[in-house]
């Protein structure tokens, strides 16, 4: 189990191979931390300096996660703050942009600066997305420009979609000049018609209601045409099916502002891992068919779709042994995100240093955020890897407060081993 610990006033990464995805440039050699920043090495001094060894290790900047669930306030026995933090600091993430579904819904400037105070003590960088809606209803358009001036980066009332056209429309053109995203949970819940896995063969054997691709292409297709007519800037999230990875290359292709996002889990998983009813691999959107999980990847790998977001979804136990209808939809997935990620795409032809940029470069460009260079004087904000280190993922590895993962057992290829972030590091033992 990996270990979190305050950072060492004087550090020395030593021998690394350094990628910085803020210039695009590569180089061997060390980085020395000082009192949280990155220094010189020659100027570390006579003073004590623990030195942790790179030799055969890539160091890069500190990965950013732009969807995820810490469940604060409300659900602090799904996950806290502070627990969500030590999971992205295992997974190598040093940024983290946290959803407003919680009890009460982020729905207020108040709420936003809220979760901000809380969050100057925590080990990572947290951002707000705050609700598009009041009460995440769908209804009424919160205050959407007074939450953007507390500090919200984007808004969503992700995991219920925006249904009606209009409301999404204002959202768009209210956000225009200020460049904020709007993400919309990307199902027709009509077209879902509360479907728990993909529609497929396999649903039909298994006796489950299926989702349809077409419950997401649809709403996908409507937000796109939204988007291309008010010019505002939309993020498509967690894109699961072929159909969607074609809608959001043709409307690229013809200049509409918008980005989109793929997770771990519809990277390298499928509808098969449903087989054996095992719900934590139950997740909305669903896990689709192998044509599907390809078209996905060939996303990535063509630039239609920007960045890799976890969509980390903690569940209790006692929710997620419910049957396959009546258990919550979610998996957690900071801890195995570059794992997996680089298992699937390395052997595809992907080169690390594009898939640290889906990590760092491409959320940061989907959320308007500046990716600060890994040069003298900068923040130590720096995730150290082994990319060809081959690992088996078992609860021992993961931070969350919760386990509903089904990725227990599975071997990965590439493991995060050192984060550094705000005074704290994370060392994988």
């Amino acid at each position: 189990m990996g270990r979190i610990a305050p950072l060492p006033k004087a550090l020395l990464i030593e021998g690394a191979t350094i990628y910085d995805p803020a210039t695009g440039k590569t180089r061997r050699g060390d980085l020395a931390v000082k009192n949280g920043r990155l220094i010189e090495p020659e100027k570390l001094g006579a003073a004590k300096v623990e030195r942790l060894d790179a030799r055969g290790a890539l160091v890069t900047h500190g990965f950013i996660d732009i969807h995820a669930h810490f469940r604060e306030p409300g659900r602090e026995d799904q996950e806290s703050l502070e627990s969500g933090s030590r999971a992205a600091l295992a997974g190598g993430f040093t940024r983290v942009a946290v959803m407003p579904n919680t009890l009460p819904a982020i729905d207020s400037p108040e709420m936003v600066r809220s979760l901000l105070e809380k969050a100057e003590r925590l080990p990572i960088v947290l951002y707000v997305i705050g609700a598009i809606s009041r009460g995440r209803e769908g209804l009424e358009l919160a205050e959407l420009l007074e939450m953007q001036a507390a500090g919200a980066l984007a808004f969503s009332d992700d995991g219920n979609p925006i249904a009606d056209g209009q409301v999404l429309r204002r959202a768009l053109q209210y956000t225009k000049d200020v460049g904020t995203p709007i993400i919309n949970h990307a199902e027709d819940l009509p077209l879902r018609d509360g479907g728990v896995m993909n529609q497929s063969a396999l649903s039909t054997r298994l006796g489950l209601p299926g989702n349809p691709v077409e419950a997401e292409a649809a709403m996908v297709h409507r937000d796109l045409l939204i988007a291309q007519e008010t010019g505002g800037r939309l993020h498509v999230p967690h894109v699961s099916t072929a159909l969607t990875v074609d809608l959001v290359r043709r409307f690229k292709e013809a200049g509409v502002p918008i980005t989109a996002e793929a997770t771990p889990h519809h990277l390298g998983l499928t509808e098969e891992a449903l087989r054996q009813f095992d719900t934590n691999a139950k997740v909305a959107p669903p896990l689709r068919t192998e044509a599907d999980r390809q078209a996905v990847v060939r996303g990535l790998m063509d630039g239609a779709i920007d960045c890799i977001a976890t969509d980390h979804a903690p569940h209790t136990v006692e929710e997620k042994e419910q049957d396959m209808i009546q258990a919550p939809f979610g998996m957690i997935g900071l801890e195995s995100a570059f794992g997996l990620a680089n298992t699937v795409l390395g052997p595809a032809g992907l080169a690390i240093e594009k898939l640290i940029d889906l990590l760092t470069v491409g959320p940061a460009r989907a959320l308007g955020l500046e990716l600060t260079p890994l040069e003298p004087g900068s923040p130590a904000e720096l995730v150290v890897l082994r990319p060809d280190e081959t690992w088996t993922f078992t609860e021992k590895d993961i931070h969350s407060r919760s386990r509903n993962t089904p990725m227990l057992g599975m071997t990965f290829n590439g493991r995060v081993v050192a984060t550094i972030s705000r005074g704290s590091w994370y060392t994988c033992t």
